[in-house]
Formats: C-alpha cells, structure tokens, sequence
C-alpha cells in the first residue's frame, strides 16, 4: 500500500539493495590499503554495535593474482544518535590580516579583510545566502591588536602598519564604528550568524607571556555600542590562541579564568534590559592543551558560571610552505590522530565542563595560509570533510573553517569570491547532513571512511562517503540492525550527489557534480546541486578518491524519528 511501512531486518535491507558491495578496479585498496583478497559478499546477519561486528559468509573462491573482489559494509547504527549538532553546524571565518601579510613569500589575503571586504559583491552575498543562515567567527591572529574606536582609549586608534618587531610583525589595528555599522547592515541582509572575537591583551604587560589582568573599558565600550545599535551577536569569544603555549604570547589558566568572570559580567549588565538575546561566551579559541583547560576550569568557584563553549583550533596537517601536503591530506595517519584529540577533549568537558559545549572555533588545515592549489582545490575537501564529520561524531557543536575569504585556504577565492570545491561540500553538508549524529562503522575497508547523519528535516539517512583509494570502485552494504523502510514506490529513491575534481586532478579548482562543472552564472548566483536519483535497486557506485552525498530519505531509523526526539 502507498505510504506504508514495515519492519526490516539488517538481511532484508540487504535484499533490497539499499547498499554496496565493492567493486575493485585495480587491486590496490584492500583492507587497510594492502592488496585485496577475493571473496563473496558476506550475508549480515547480526550487527552489534558494542563489541563488533558479526556475520557468516560463504568460503572464499580461490584468490586470483590480479584483479581482486573486496566486500565493504557500512554499518548504522540507527538505535539512538550517538551525538548531537548545532542547525548551523558549518561554520567559516572572515579574518583581520591586511594585504601586506604575507606568507613564504607569498601575499595571499589582498582585500579579504573585515576592514577591506567588499561587501557589495553580489557573489559574495549569494554564497552567504545559501546557508540561512552561516555562523560567521570574526576573528584571527590580530583581533588581540584591534582597537575599538570608542570611547577613552589608552593609546591612538590607528590603522595597521607593517613592524616586524611586533606580534605578528604589525603595529597598531583599528575598528572605526562607521565600518563596524557596514559590517552589520551586511550580516544581516545576508542572515550571518555573528561570533566576534574580542581583544584579550588590551592593557597587558610583556610579550612572550601577557602579564596582569585585561582592562575591560574598550570591550565595553564595543560592547554597550553593539548592543544599543541593535545588532544581533551570537557570541563573543574572548582572545585567540594564548592559551597553553600560546603563540606569540599566552595568559595563564587562572588569569584568563578572571579575565572571562569580568568580561562574564558585562555581558550580563549589557545585556540585562532582554531587548536581544544574551549572546554566548566563547573561550580560548586556542590549541588544546588539556592540563591548562583544566587549571582554567578549576580557577572557578563551584558551580558558578564558566563560558558557555570551549573552542579549538586545529591546523593538523603543518605549515602550508610543505610541498608534500597533498599526500599528507590522503595519509589516514594525519586523519586518526585527531580522533584522540576530540576524545580528551569530550572527556575533559565531562568531568571539568560539564555543561560547556565544544566548538572548532578555526581551522584551515596547513597553517600560514594553507597552500595554493591544495587547501582551495578539490583535495582538501579530503581533510575538510572527514575532519568535519569526526568533529561532529564526538559531539562538537559547531566547526569553523579557515576562511570564508582570504589566504590560500578560502572557501570562496580572495579575488572573484567565486566558491572553491570545499565551498560545495561544506553546503551540501548544511542541507543534507542534520543534526542528530549516527554511529557508523565501515567493514573490511580503511580506505574508504563513512558517516551518517539523520537527513535534514527528514526521518531517512543521510551518508557522506569518501573514498580515499586511487584505484578501487567502492559500492558498500548499507546496514542497519532494524528500520522502517517506506514502501511507496516514489519514496524508494535515493539521491546520490558525487563530487569529482574536473579532468580527474586533485589541484582542480573546479568541482563536478555527477559529472557537471559547479560555477556562478553572470550575476554572481550559485548553481543549482540536483542530485542524481537512483532507484534503491541499483548499486551505489562511489569512485576512486571522490567524495559523495547519498540521502536515503525511506530508510527509517527509531534515532531520526521526528517525534521521539
């Protein structure tokens, strides 16, 4: 009957192809990248999430030389989510670095700074619009620079001039009120989310470790100015990467804990007449450093409030001078490692934190600007998207990537603002990946890495699917240990959105969309991402390293069901 359901088991899924079996092209990519054996698909017939994964197979054929048959599975586990999201999960960074700032030699920010931007750029406008709404982080190696030109200050408001005996090898930094009334009547006409990084040294002593506390006055000021003007924050983040080590310089846990009580009750006395919504506050928006974050947890007082998200940086992949980032990005060592990164940091938040949120608050991949023809070329969406989907699997809320505009690791280019390839992955994840996360494991394969989310808006599945093999057709088992499969015949479609570089090279600034070149038309507005809808009956094919969306709206889970969460 149209409309209706019934229970599936993991088999009877299996019967109805709503999966992939591995076809191996060249036999390169076996388990773990060593060559492939032969062997027949496997019939699931129990899945168990909590110790491993069983099932019964037929006796292998005897192994060829060349080629080999793999079997790939990717098992959900649709009990329960496993994790939680933020709507506006994706998140981007519009930064400060003026055009003099230049990297190995290389001058790649031009006009992307908050103080240069064009905000009248209708591609611009567009690529911001297609979120509905982007979270925005505003900030950078220089928000501690910046001054509010507000108010008594204790030194002149001037703009930044090259000096390379200072941090960052700049002088000076000023925010003129008329740009930062621009800069909302832009965030708001495009429906941004706004996180604003506010300066952290102001009124400190020393260099290498900032001494004495912060003088509040010019965030005040900014502050009570911001508010009164009516414009929305969605959070203000204290200071950039001077925690722990630091770089350049760092404030120690127990001041910064102080310096995040006083900019605490600011934000509570600014905010007190309930006209807007008290926005978040954010801290360190540095690199995790597990001993500091819990010296700066126990500086509080029990039970009184601490910030409302921790966030991160994580440049993973080193500096972006490497000539060897390419193969660093297709490396699963430099994948894994940051699993133990968001573990400590999950468990840290359980036992110190445990009502905090944890955010990447910046990354780019390959730090000093990413590297041109890597970072904002169709590879690095590689490293973008799997970190991006492990960020979420561990519970991150919300994950920030380095930058909007600017340097060589821009989702959009720093001339045209026409989107680079991470650009469209990172807005089909906005509109297919929702917020209620799956635990997911991929059989037989390490190559090939697999996440689900609940559909957005939809009680079906969403995949994102990367192959990271050079020479294996990947198409792989879907499994579920039960679901309610829609039997009406126009919902047992999928929609299968796979992206490949043009002409087959990594460094390709142009993404394909099954198989159609991604670009703006004249007036600066984005292609439409139609889909490719497949009947469930047929093979879910996914070739050598690209990178694929499958929604699969009939599949039916009990942790995506609309009403129980």
């Amino acid at each position: 009957m149209a409309g209706a359901t019934r229970r599936a088991s993991a088999s009877s899924i299996y019967r109805m192809a709503v999966v992939i079996v591995v076809a191996v092209l060249y036999n390169t990519c076996g388990v773990g990248g060593t060559r492939a054996r032969h062997s027949t698909p496997a019939n699931v017939r129990e899945i168990d999430f909590g110790t491993s994964m069983k099932r019964t197979a037929a006796a292998p054929a005897p192994a060829p030389a060349l080629p080999a048959r793999n079997h790939a599975a990717v098992a959900v586990d649709g009990s329960a989510p496993s994790a939680q999201v933020e709507p506006s999960f994706v998140c981007a960074t519009l930064d400060w670095w003026p055009p003099e700032k230049c990297s190995y030699g290389l001058c790649s920010w031009l006009n992307a700074s908050l103080l240069n931007l064009d905000l009248s750029s209708p591609v611009l406008q567009h690529a911001i619009k297609a979120f509905s709404p982007l979270k925005l982080r505003l900030g950078g190696s220089l928000q501690d620079r910046i001054l509010y030109d507000i108010g008594d200050l204790i030194k002149e408001c001037k703009p930044f001039s090259v000096d390379s005996s200072r941090l960052f090898g700049f002088n000076g930094g000023c925010l003129p009120m008329g740009r930062w009334d621009e800069l909302n009547i832009f965030f708001q006409s495009v429906g941004a989310q706004v996180v604003f990084g506010l300066n952290a040294l102001y009124g400190r002593r020393g260099h290498y470790s900032s001494l004495g506390p912060w003088n509040s006055t010019n965030s005040r000021n900014f502050i009570k100015y911001t508010h009164d003007q009516g414009y929305k924050i969605s959070a203000w983040e204290f200071g950039n990467e001077l925690s722990g080590h630091g770089v350049g310089t760092a404030i120690s846990a127990k001041q910064y804990a102080a310096d995040v009580k006083e900019l605490r009750k600011i934000i509570e006395e600014v905010y007190a007449d309930e006209t807007l919504p008290q926005p978040l506050l954010i801290a360190p928006d540095g690199f995790y450093d597990e001993q500091w974050t819990i010296d700066f947890f126990e500086a509080f007082e029990k039970d009184s409030p601490t910030i409302d998200v921790l966030t991160l940086h994580l440049y993973s992949l080193g500096p972006g001078v490497d000539p060897d980032l390419k193969r660093k990005i297709l490396n699963l060592s430099y994948v894994y490692k940051e699993a133990k990164m968001f573990q400590n940091v999950k468990q840290t938040l359980q036992e110190h934190g445990p009502s905090v949120d944890a955010w990447v608050g910046e990354a780019g991949g390959a730090y000093n600007s990413g590297h041109h023809l890597v970072t904002d070329a169709f590879v690095s969406g590689f490293w973008y998207l799997d970190q991006m989907a492990m960020a979420a699997s561990y519970g991150t809320k919300a994950y920030c990537r380095q930058s909007l505009v600017g340097g060589n690791y821009g989702l959009l280019n720093t001339t045209t603002f026409e989107p680079n390839p991470d650009y469209y992955g990172a807005l089909l994840w906005h509109r297919l990946m929702g917020t209620k996360v799956l635990n997911t494991k991929v059989m037989d394969s390490q190559l090939l890495r697999a996440y689900a989310h609940c559909g957005k808006g939809t009680e079906g599945v969403t995949l994102l699917l990367l192959n990271f093999c050079p020479s294996t057709v990947y198409q792989v088992d879907v499994l579920t240990q039960s679901a309610s499969v829609s039997m009406d015949a126009r919902k047992t479609e999928r929609m299968e959105y796979h992206l490949t570089p043009k002409d087959g090279d990594l460094t390709s600034q142009i993404v394909l969309l099954n198989g159609e070149p991604l670009q703006v038309n004249k007036q600066g507005e984005l292609p439409l991402l139609r889909p490719k809808v497949v009947a469930d009956s047929a093979p879910l094919l996914v070739d050598p390293l690209s990178i694929a969306f499958v929604s699969l709206p009939y599949l039916h889970v009990a942790a995506c069901s609309l009403s129980r969460w």
